[in-house]
């Protein structure tokens, strides 16, 4: 069969811009991943939630059961971020969960698209809830992360139903385990955070660690149990032995293979406790 010249001719146009275009459209358009970390092409905080490392240094027990005494006041809660999307929250509320914490920033660089929907979201079906800041020390100081932390969901409103802003402290995912810091620093690190995060939304920021990685970083240091709280992660019955300077856990994250999000805590104590901690 013959083609005509006209259409042989329009065919070889095409062929020969095809690869230009492609490669347009391969330039111009971002993921979304990458469109929500300006600058920062290495990072990859889509797949960094609270105890995403955690599960790979301390895996802990599949399917840990809360040994009961430990559940008879406390109070069921989860943690989400944006490798999770649009979460559903009515199911949640259904099962029992009446408080969640969302992960606002990462670093200096970057914003958890999805927190709107789940920060709204967990507020509209009930819910007390809060946000977290996954701490990259290496990357910029303490009261830089935590400005930046401040600056895009992660503040306090005495609404009685938003919880106080949480430091996600735990092993480092783009290396050093301690992020090149000694155990002086990361004190000093922790330290900026949290008197920053203080005079900024007149709450102590909650720290959220492992007994393993707190011992290993800041040398087990003690001197912030009399005014943050404690969230402690072990995939376990019980939250193991805590940091040196807290007598007890505020938070337990037990597990992270629990239904419908994965991460699920305990709240050590009473919803009416929960109430008090949200109005500081």
């Amino acid at each position: 069969m013959s083609v005509h010249p006209s259409l042989r001719r329009l065919f070889a146009a095409l062929l020969a811009v095809l690869p230009v275009l492609l490669i347009a459209l391969s330039a111009t358009a971002p993921t979304a991943s990458a469109a929500d970390r300006p600058g920062r092409p290495d990072r990859h905080p889509e797949r960094n939630w609270m105890g995403s490392t955690v599960r790979i240094h301390e895996p802990g027990i599949p399917d840990p059961v809360p040994a009961p005494w430990l559940t008879a006041a406390s109070v069921e809660g989860v943690d989400v971020s944006g490798h999770q999307g649009a979460v559903d929250w009515a199911a949640l509320w259904d099962s029992g969960v009446r408080f969640a914490y969302v992960k606002a920033t990462e670093g200096n660089y970057y914003q958890n698209p999805s927190f709107g929907q789940q920060y709204n979201g967990s507020y509209g079906i009930g819910m007390i809830r809060g946000a977290y800041h996954f701490a990259t020390p290496n990357d910029s100081g303490g009261a830089e992360q935590a400005h930046y932390f401040a600056d895009r969901g992660g503040g306090w409103s005495a609404d009685g139903r938003t919880l106080p802003g949480v430091l996600d402290i735990e092993y480092n995912p783009y290396g050093d385990t301690c992020y090149g810091l000694s155990q002086a620093a990361m004190v000093s690190w922790i330290r900026d955070f949290t008197d920053t995060y203080r005079a900024r939304t007149g709450r102590d920021a909650v720290i959220y660690t492992t007994t393993d990685w707190w011992t290993q970083c800041t040398g087990n240091n003690g001197s912030f149990g009399a005014t943050d709280p404690l969230w402690i992660a072990r995939y376990n019955t019980t939250p193991g032995t805590l940091p040196n300077g807290w007598a007890y856990q505020t938070f337990w994250q037990y597990t992270s293979t629990g239904p419908i999000v994965g991460d699920h805590n305990r709240f050590n104590g009473t919803f009416e406790q929960l109430q008090t901690l949200a109005n500081g």
